[in-house]
C-alpha cells in the first residue's frame, strides 16, 4: 500500500552520493539545491506516509514494507524491510522536518567554507542513516542505522579536522559511543539466540508468550540494549563525548542534539517497549539513570560560559527526562518530549550559531551581551526557545515535561519526581542565565573583541544573520510555541497523542485526580518561574552577585566549573593506563615478539642460504662428485635394511 516508503531514506542517500561525486565541479547553489531538495522531498514523502497511515483504521496502522531479502540462510531470514507505524511516522517527520530546516540554515552558515560540498554530503548521509535506524523493522537493520549515525557523527564533529580540538572531539565521540555499541551488539546477538529471529513483530510476540515479567534472559537483553542507549544518548557514565562535540559546525550540533544521533537511544527503548515491560529491573535502571543524568548535567550547565556547551549539557539533561518517561512506562510521554525537544533545542543551537556568525566566532558569554538591539530575530527566537525549555505555561516544553513528571508521580516514583522537579528549576535558571548574558546585559564585546588580523572578512560588529538562517529560526520558534498542544493534559483539553500511539504502546492511564494534576502543574510552573526570576535578578539586576557567590562558595563553583572532574578521572583511570598498555603492546609484544619472530625467520633464512650457497660452485665435477656421494649413501642405506 505504501510502496513508496523506500524513497524516504533513498532521497537523502541519492543527494549524498551525487554531491560526493560531483560537488567539487558544481556551483554551490547546485550543491545546496541537491542537498536541500533531497531532504525536502524526503519530508514531503514522510508527510504523505503520515497522513496515509492516519487515514487507515486504528488496527491497520502497522505496515511492513519489504524491500528485498537481505540474509536468507537456512531457516534464518533477515529482510531489508521498513516498518511504518505511529512511532516511526512521527520520527520521520521530526528527522526530515527539522533536518530540512537545518539544511536551509547551513546554506548561510557554511557559505564561506572551503569544503561546502563535503559538508552537505555528510549532512545528507546523516539524515539517511537516522532514517534507516527509524524505519528498520528488525534489530539488525536498526543496528546498521545505529552504526551509520555513529560514523556520520564522527565525520561531522571532526569536520574541521585540521583543528586539533575538532579531531580529538571526533575520536572521543567515536570511541565513547563504541563502548555502548558493544553492549547493544551483544543484546542483538542474545535476541537472536533466544528467539531465533530479529524481526520486531516476532520477537515481541514470542517474548510476550514465552516469558513472564522478570525473566533473567529478558532482563539481560534489555540491559544490553540500554547500554547502547547510554552511549548514543549521552547518559551517565558515557555522556562525556557530547559536550566536546561542539567543536563541529553549529548546524551539526543542532542535527545531533535535536533530530538524529542522541534521540536514537530513546527511540530504541520506546520501540522495544514490550521487552522492557517484561523487565521491571531494567526499567528501573533506565528511569534512575535518566533522573540522575538530568540533575547531574543541569548542575554543570549552571556555571558554563560557552553558550554551546550550556546547550550541550542541557541536551544531556533533557535526554534524562526522556529516559525517566520510558523507564516508568510512559513511552508516549518520552517520545512526546523527544518531539518538542527537537524543536526548541534545534532552535537554541541555531540561534547560538547565529550569534557566532554575528560575533566572528565568539561564543564565550563573558564577551557577549547587549545583542538584543543588534539581532532582533535571533534574540526573539532564542527567547521563545528558552521559554519552551524552561517549561513556561502553554509552551511545548511545559506540556511534555509536565507529562513526564506526572508519570513519575503517578507511578509512585516520588524520588525521581522530586529530582525531575528540581531539574526543571535548574533548567529555567541556566537557560535564562545564558539568555540574559548573551542578549540583555551590558555589551562586553565593543572593547574586548575585534576581528582577527587574518580574517578573510572584516568584522563589522554584531549584525543579524541572513534570511536563510533567520527563516528556520522563526519556523522552529513557532513549533516550539505550539507543538505541545497535541499532548495536553486531560484537565486542559483533548490529547491527540493519547490514542495516537495505541498501536505501539499500551495505554498509560495514570488515573490521577484533576486536583492532583493541577497541583503537579502548579509545582512545575512555580519552580520554572522561580528559576527565570532568579536568573533575571542575578544577571540583569545584580550583575555583581554571581561573582560574589562564586567566591563565597568557591569549592562548589570549582567543582561545577570542572564538571565534577569526570574527564580528569576518566583520563587517570582509563586513558592513561590504556595509553601505557598500548605503548607496552607496541614496544614489547609488537616490536620484540611479533617483529622479532618475523625478523628471526628472515635472519635464519639468510644464514641457511649462505650455507647452501657455498655448495653452488659452478663446476660440473663438483656436482658429479656430490651425486656420487649421495648415490653411495642411498645404496648403503638400502643394503643395510
Amino acid at each position: 500500500m505504501i510502496n513508496y516508503l523506500w524513497l524516504v531514506p533513498a532521497l537523502p542517500l541519492a543527494g549524498a552520493t551525487i554531491n560526493a561525486i560531483f560537488s567539487r565541479k558544481l556551483p554551490r547553489w547546485i550543491v545546496s539545491a541537491i542537498a536541500v531538495g533531497a531532504v525536502g522531498a524526503s519530508f514531503v514523502v514522510s508527510l504523505l506516509a503520515f497522513f496515509t497511515l492516519q487515514g487507515l483504521d486504528e488496527h491497520q496502522r502497522v505496515i511492513n514494507v519489504p524491500i528485498y531479502s537481505w540474509i536468507p540462510v537456512g531457516e534464518f531470514r533477515v529482510d531489508a524491510a521498513f516498518l511504518l507505524d505511529p512511532l516511526s511516522a512521527l520520527m520521520l517527520l521530526v528527522v526530515t522536518g527539522v533536518g530540512l530546516l537545518i539544511h536551509i540554515y547551513s546554506m548561510g552558515y557554511m557559505a564561506h567554507d572551503e569544503n561546502y560540498g563535503r559538508f552537505f554530503t555528510y549532512l545528507n548521509l546523516f539524515v539517511f542513516s537516522m532514517l534507516v535506524l527509524v524505519l528498520g523493522n528488525n534489530y539488525l537493520l536498526m543496528y546498521v542505522g545505529w552504526e551509520l549515525v555513529g560514523l556520520c557523527s564522527y565525520l561531522l564533529i571532526s569536520f574541521w579536522f585540521f583543528k586539533p580540538e575538532a579531531a580529538a572531539a571526533g575520536k572521543k565521540a567515536f570511541v565513547t559511543t563504541r563502548i555502548g555499541d558493544f553492549g547493544f551488539g551483544l543484546g542483538v546477538l542474545l535476541i537472536f539466540t533466544t528467539f531465533g529471529t530479529l524481526d520486531f513483530a516476532h520477537v515481541f510476540k514470542e517474548a510476550h508468550e514465552l516469558f513472564k515479567p522478570g525473566a533473567p534472559v529478558i532482563t539481560a537483553i534489555t540491559l544490553l540494549l540500554f547500554a547502547g542507549a547510554v552511549g548514543k544518548s549521552a547518559q551517565i557514565p558515557l555522556y562525556v563525548w557530547l559536550p566536546d562535540a561542539m567543536e563541529g559546525p553549529t548546524p551539526v550540533s543542532a542535527l545531533i542534539h535535536a533530530a538524529t544521533m542522541v534521540t536514537a537511544g530513546v527511540y530504541m527503548v520506546a520501540r522495544s517497549n514490550v521487552l522492557f515491560e517484561l523487565a521491571p529491573l531494567s526499567s528501573e535502571v533506565v528511569a534512575w539513570t535518566g533522573a540522575l543524568t538530568a540533575i547531574f548535567a543541569a548542575t554543570i550547565a549552571l556555571v558554563q560560559m560557552d553558550l554551546k556547551r550550556v546547550l550541550a549539557y542541557s541536551t544531556i539533561s533533557q535526554l534524562g527526562y526522556m529516559f525517566v518517561a520510558v523507564g516508568v512506562g510512559a513511552y508516549g510521554a518520552g517520545v512526546f518530549h523527544l518531539m518538542t525537544h527537537a524543536f526548541f533545542k534545534a532552535l537554541l543551537f541555531l540561534a547560538a550559531g547565529s550569534v557566532m556568525h554575528a560575533m566572528n566566532g565568539v561564543i564565550d558569554m563573558r564577551h557577549l551581551g547587549g545583542l538584543s538591539k543588534k539581532m532582533f530575530w535571533t534574540y526573539a527566537t532564542f527567547g521563545a526557545g528558552a521559554l519552551a525549555i524552561a517549561g513556561f505555561p502553554l509552551l511545548s516544553g511545559f506540556f511534555s515535561k509536565d507529562e513526564i513528571l506526572a508519570a513519575a508521580f503517578g507511578t509512585n516514583h516520588l524520588a525521581i519526581w522530586a529530582l525531575g522537579l528540581i531539574t526543571a528549576g535548574l533548567t529555567a535558571f541556566y537557560i535564562f542565565r545564558a539568555f540574559f548574558l548573551t542578549f540583555r546585559t551590558t555589551p562586553r564585546w565593543e572593547v574586548e573583541h575585534h576581528a582577527p588580523t587574518d580574517s578573510a572578512h572584516a568584522w563589522r560588529g554584531p549584525h543579524e544573520s541572513p534570511a536563510t538562517m533567520t527563516a528556520p529560526l522563526v519556523i522552529l520558534a513557532g513549533l516550539a510555541v505550539i507543538a505541545g498542544y497535541v499532548g495536553m493534559p486531560k484537565v486542559l483539553g483533548a490529547n491527540f497523542l493519547e490514542g495516537y500511539f495505541e498501536p505501539v504502546f499500551k495505554p498509560h492511564d495514570l488515573h490521577l485526580a484533576a486536583s492532583t494534576e493541577w497541583m503537579l502543574m502548579g509545582a512545575s510552573v512555580i519552580v520554572g518561574l522561580l528559576g527565570i526570576a532568579t536568573a533575571w535578578w542575578m544577571y540583569e539586576k545584580q550583575p555583581d552577585l554571581p561573582v560574589k557567590l562564586g567566591k563565597q562558595f568557591s569549592g562548589v563553583y570549582n567543582l561545577l566549573w570542572h564538571k565534577y572532574y569526570v574527564d580528569e578521572i576518566y583520563s587517570a583511570v582509563f586513558v592513561a593506563p590504556g595509553y601505557k598498555l598500548a605503548m607496552w603492546l607496541w614496544q614489547f609484544v609488537d616490536v620484540r615478539i611479533i617483529d622479532g619472530v618475523a625478523n628471526g625467520l628472515g635472519y635464519a633464512t639468510a644464514a641457511c642460504s649462505r650455507v647452501v650457497r657455498g655448495w653452488q660452485t659452478g663446476y660440473a665435477r663438483a656436482y658429479a662428485l656430490m651425486m656420487l656421494i649421495g648415490t653411495v649413501i642411498v645404496i648403503g642405506w638400502l643394503m643395510m635394511r
